[in-house]
C-alpha cells in the first residue's frame, strides 16, 4: 500500500484537494484510475500573535494517496492549543496533532471513524501523560486542547477537546459544530453565568478538559452532512475569542482564495488582541457524493 502524505506545519499552506477523476501514476509506476468521493482544497495559518515569543499551537492534516484511501479513510485536519507557558505548550500541542496525523492511515479494519479518533485521542492523551510524568518535580503542566475533522465520503466526523473549535459555514452562515470544554461554559448550562457573563469573565480561558489532565478521556463526537460548497474551519481560542461567528461567516464567504481568507481572519485577530497564539485551518469541500448505508455497506444515492 502506498504511504500516504503526512504534513505537520506552522505556516502559511494552500492546497487543492486530489482529483482520482482520469488515470494516474503514482511515484512507482503503478497506475490506478477510478473517482474519488471526496475533492476538496484548503489552507492554513498559525501565528504567534503579538505578545508570545513561542507558538503553542500546532496545526497538521494527512492526505490519502490513492481513491483507496479516500475510501477507506479520507482525510484528516487537526489543531491542537498547548498549554503550560513557554515550550511546555508546545510540546504537548505538537504531540497530540502528530500522534493523530501519523496514526490515522493504519489498519483499522471496519472500525468507525468515530471510533477511530476517540482511540487516536486516547493514544495522544496517554502520550502526553506519560511525558508530563518523566518532568522535574514543580515542572509547568504539560496539556492541550484538540480539535479534529476527519472527511470521509459525504460525511465529517468532528472530534474536540478543550476550547479549539471547528465551524460549518454553508451558504454564508456559520455553525459552531462543538462546545467549548472550559469552566465558565459548564456554569452557562447550568444557569449560573449568562453567555454575556461567560464573554466577559476573567476565567473564560480555564478548561474543563484537556489532553494531559486525565489518564483516561473522553472527546466529543458528532458526525454531520457534507455539501457541495461547504467549508470548515478549525481554530484556537487566539482567533474565535476575537472574531465573531458573523465576521468568520462573511469573510469566509467573500473570499474565493482559502489563503487570503485565513491572512485576513488572523490579521483581524492580531489587530483586535493579538495576546494569544492565533491558528486556522479552511477546508472547501468541492465534489461530493451523497453515499447511503444499506445493511452496513457504503453505496452511492443517485
Amino acid at each position: 500500500m502506498e504511504t500516504p502524505a503526512i504534513r505537520i506545519a506552522n505556516m502559511l499552506q494552500s492546497h487543492r484537494g486530489i482529483s482520482f477523476n482520469a488515470v494516474r501514476s503514482n511515484p512507482g509506476g503503478q497506475a490506478f484510475s477510478g473517482t474519488s468521493m471526496l475533492e476538496l482544497e484548503f489552507a492554513q495559518l498559525s501565528d504567534p500573535g503579538k505578545v508570545r515569543e513561542h507558538n503553542e499551537d500546532f496545526i497538521g492534516y494527512a492526505e490519502p494517496r490513492t481513491p483507496e484511501q479516500v475510501r477507506s479513510h479520507g482525510w484528516l485536519f487537526a489543531l491542537a492549543d498547548g498549554c503550560g507557558g513557554h515550550d511546555r505548550g508546545e510540546v504537548a500541542s505538537r504531540m497530540a496533532v502528530d500522534t493523530l496525523v501519523s496514526s490515522f492511515y493504519t489498519d483499522r479494519g471496519a472500525e468507525a471513524t468515530r471510533n477511530t479518533l476517540q482511540r487516536l485521542v486516547q493514544s495522544a492523551n496517554t502520550k502526553i501523560c506519560a511525558c508530563a510524568a518523566t518532568a522535574s518535580p514543580g515542572s509547568t503542566t504539560l496539556a492541550t486542547t484538540v480539535v479534529a475533522c476527519a472527511l470521509r465520503q459525504d460525511r465529517a466526523t468532528v472530534a474536540h477537546v478543550g476550547d479549539s473549535r471547528c465551524y460549518l459555514i454553508r451558504r454564508g452562515r456559520a455553525s459552531l459544530l462543538t462546545q467549548d470544554h472550559t469552566v465558565v461554559h459548564e456554569q452557562v448550562k447550568l444557569g449560573l453565568l449568562s453567555e454575556e457573563e461567560a464573554a466577559a469573565s476573567e476565567t473564560r480561558h480555564y478548561l474543563s478538559r484537556s489532553l494531559g489532565s486525565n489518564l483516561v478521556l473522553n472527546a466529543d463526537i458528532d458526525e454531520h452532512q457534507l455539501l457541495p460548497g461547504d467549508v470548515l474551519l478549525l481554530s484556537s481560542d487566539g482567533l474565535h475569542g476575537s472574531v465573531s461567528t458573523e465576521e468568520i461567516a462573511s469573510l469566509v464567504s467573500g473570499f474565493p482564495d482559502l489563503g487570503e481568507a485565513a491572512r485576513t481572519l488572523v490579521s483581524l485577530a492580531c489587530e483586535r488582541d493579538g495576546s494569544d497564539n492565533i491558528s486556522v485551518q479552511l477546508i472547501r469541500i468541492k465534489v461530493i457524493e451523497r453515499v447511503g448505508v444499506y445493511r452496513g455497506r457504503p453505496y452511492n444515492l443517485r
